[in-house]
């Protein structure tokens, strides 16, 4: 038992709560102490809620984003564009692009970008599905809306080149209302809506 804890219980309850994103061991020990003292039932409630998510939350067949069936709701709703494909990282930038209210088309989430420093090559991205999504047809517009790192740039030329065989589909990118280095995540939903809606032609960044 470490010296830290009176009890190896609540050890174990800050170990496990320090490995989430951004939870140092000190916030993981105020997290834990809270729930200890609270009513029994928001432990339990919270312990539950996880269990259940992780049990009933799997990935859209067509886009990747999180679902609780095997189309989500997005893929699913027939007002939504299914001509215009937003090529986002994560799920997050998903919930990013729908705050703004002025994006009505689907998306595909790739699921991070190409990141060789890191290991991430193409395969370990969902590359291969949006290429068979545009290869069947029936899409009109390709938006990259990647981070503005040089990662994402990086996986922006790639998926341009990818997308090369099929010249009918136009492929875009976010205007740069979005500063160089920021991640979707983390822009304002006014710049984030502004920069959708003036989208450029990404061959014209090539041009430059």
């Amino acid at each position: 038992m470490s010296q830290e804890f009176a009890s190896h219980l609540l050890e174990d309850a800050v170990s496990q709560l320090s490995r989430l994103p951004g939870i140092g061991r000190k916030t993981a020990l105020r997290l834990a102490l809270h729930i200890l003292r609270a009513d029994g039932s928001v432990g339990e409630r919270l312990g539950q809620s996880i269990i259940d998510m992780r049990k009933g939350v799997r990935y859209c067949r067509c886009c990747h984003n999180i679902s609780e069936t095997e189309i989500c709701p997005i893929c699913a709703d027939p007002r939504r564009d299914a001509r215009t494909i937003c090529v986002v990282e994560t799920v997050k930038d998903v919930m990013s692009f729908e705050n703004t209210g002025q994006y009505a088309g689907r998306y595909h989430v790739l699921g991070g970008v190409i990141a060789p420093m890191e290991g991430i090559g193409p395969d370990q991205l969902e590359i291969t599905s949006l290429v068979e999504r545009v290869a069947a047809g029936d899409i009109d517009e390709v938006i990259l809306a990647l981070s503005a790192t040089m990662d994402g740039e990086t996986t922006n030329y790639y998926l341009y080149r990818r997308l090369a065989p099929y010249p009918e589909v136009k492929i875009t990118q976010l205007a740069r209302g979005v500063s160089v280095g920021n991640e979707i995540e983390y822009t304002d939903e006014i710049t984030l809506g502004r920069s959708l809606l003036n989208r450029t032609l990404f061959a014209d960044s090539i041009k430059r």
